[in-house]
């Protein structure tokens, strides 16, 4: 049942546990403090009434009608509140009438409060003599009174307490109510992200702490808006880049690649004509030859420039350290007037074919950007082992790349190259950050390897 109840019903209930069971200690206080109450009142009535029957009776004697007079002041103490006086005589006898209780038409205490607070009545014999008759005044405790006094205070502290809790109560849920209220806009706005519409937004109401959740929550859907829409954003420039890039290469094969072929074609027609004749010319052979290797040596490096495009060539074969000395060779030769300094950890070590492809397109992008945007003229390439591990406990491979560059705008958003390497590293297992400043752009990538 606990487990069900929201957060408000917890509170509420507990909230109503504690003024019940303070309303209950404090009745329970007074029903402990009301017998030693009673027996206190029930022992100081008693001696206060035997020490003045003993010193009204003591000059009894010298009365002109000693009985009557006893008998008077046994019928005048009679009418005491909490003690009733009934004389006897020798034998035990009573003397004079039983006192008879008021009619009360309010209903006294229950008998079990006063069996529980005073089950027993006192009485107190004060012996008196006559002219040498031997009698005595009995005084009985009567406390009923004092106890119907003392449950009328428990039943008002009850009546009065219960009024002030149940105040109390409904005061404290009305404020826990609008106090939770904006936990109902967290809910609404978590449906609404969870659906994808994250243009949704809590209010920031209530607690300093829950307008604070709402306010991160807020951010947190408007980072996570933007995300989708890079992610959107970047799948969109993907295929348009796909589709520019095979026209770019259907159009190459074409315009190039076509050409070649028809070129070979039409040479090794002519030198099939001339190996049918009786005497074919050295000169028109070797002329048709020669012909033959030029289209070859063009459609070699036709070859190796799509290659290029499609993968870094010699990168399988001669490592990563070559393949990032020839791009930075193909760099410096485009622009002699900037440095470029690439350093590579001996303690790298073997860090996987995919790692390295990848390390390698991180290096390539930066530097691409570096040379179109920044203006550099000194650029920092390192990489080294990292000495955190990545999110999923994998080695990786720490890539900077720094330049001296003006650095990037105020708000200024990454290119679809950087966004694509930071979702092609993230897709990894690993972390790509640019960060700016006066002193130039640093691209900073950690690149899970096959190291274990």
């Amino acid at each position: 049942m606990w487990q069900n109840l929201s957060l408000r019903g917890r509170i509420n209930l507990l909230l109503a546990l504690l003024l019940a069971l303070g309303l209950a200690v404090n009745i329970a206080r007074q029903v402990a403090e009301a017998g030693p109450r009673v027996q206190a009142e029930d022992q100081s009535v008693i001696r206060l009434a035997r020490e003045f029957i003993e010193m009204i009776v003591a000059d009894l004697n010298e009365a002109p009608d000693p009985d009557a007079r006893l008998s008077q002041i046994a019928r005048d103490l009679n009418r005491l509140r909490h003690v009733s006086i009934a004389l006897r005589d020798a034998g035990g006898n009573p003397l004079t009438p039983p006192r008879t209780e008021a009619d009360d038409d309010t209903s006294g205490p229950p008998a079990w409060f006063v069996s529980l607070v005073h089950p027993e009545q006192t009485a107190v014999n004060v012996p008196v003599s006559v002219h040498g008759k031997p009698g005595s005044l009995v005084i009985t405790s009567h406390p009923n009174d004092e106890i119907a006094e003392i449950w009328d205070a428990i039943v008002t502290q009850l009546e009065v307490g219960s009024v002030i809790a149940l105040v109390l109560f409904l005061v404290m849920m009305t404020v826990v109510g609008r106090a939770l209220a904006p936990l109902e806009s967290l809910t609404q706005t978590m449906g609404e992200l969870e659906d994808g519409r994250y243009d949704a937004r809590a209010v920031p109401d209530g607690a300093p702490e829950l307008a604070a959740i709402c306010t991160k929550l807020n951010h947190l859907a408007a980072t996570l808006g933007e995300a989708v829409e890079d992610k959107r954003r970047l799948a969109e420039r993907a295929v348009s880049l796909q589709d520019v890039e095979r026209k770019e290469i259907a159009r190459e094969l074409h315009d190039e690649f076509g050409p070649y072929l028809f070129s070979l074609r039409a040479h090794a027609s002519a030198l099939a004509k001339l190996a049918d004749g009786r005497a074919p010319s050295a000169d028109a052979v070797r002329k048709h030859g020669g012909a033959l290797l030029e289209q070859i040596n063009a459609l070699q490096q036709f070859t190796r420039r799509v290659l290029e495009r499609l993968r870094p060539v010699g990168l399988a074969e001669l490592g990563l350290g070559k393949a990032l000395e020839s791009l930075s060779r193909l760099w410096r030769e485009s622009h002699p007037d900037v440095n470029i300094e690439t350093t590579i950890s001996p303690a790298l070590g073997v860090t996987g074919e995919t790692a390295d492809l990848t390390i390698y397109r991180v290096v390539q992008e930066a530097l691409t950007n570096a040379f179109r945007h920044a203006g550099a003229t000194a650029i920092n390439v390192v990489i080294e082992p990292a000495e955190q591990p990545g999110r999923d406990g994998r080695c990786c491979a720490r890539v900077r790349v720094s330049d001296n560059g003006h650095g990037m705008e105020p708000g200024q958003k990454l290119g679809f190259g950087l966004v694509g390497m930071r979702e092609r590293i993230l897709a990894l297992g690993g972390t790509l950050n640019v960060a700016s400043g006066e002193g130039g752009v640093t691209v900073e990538a950690l690149v899970p390897t096959a190291a274990a």
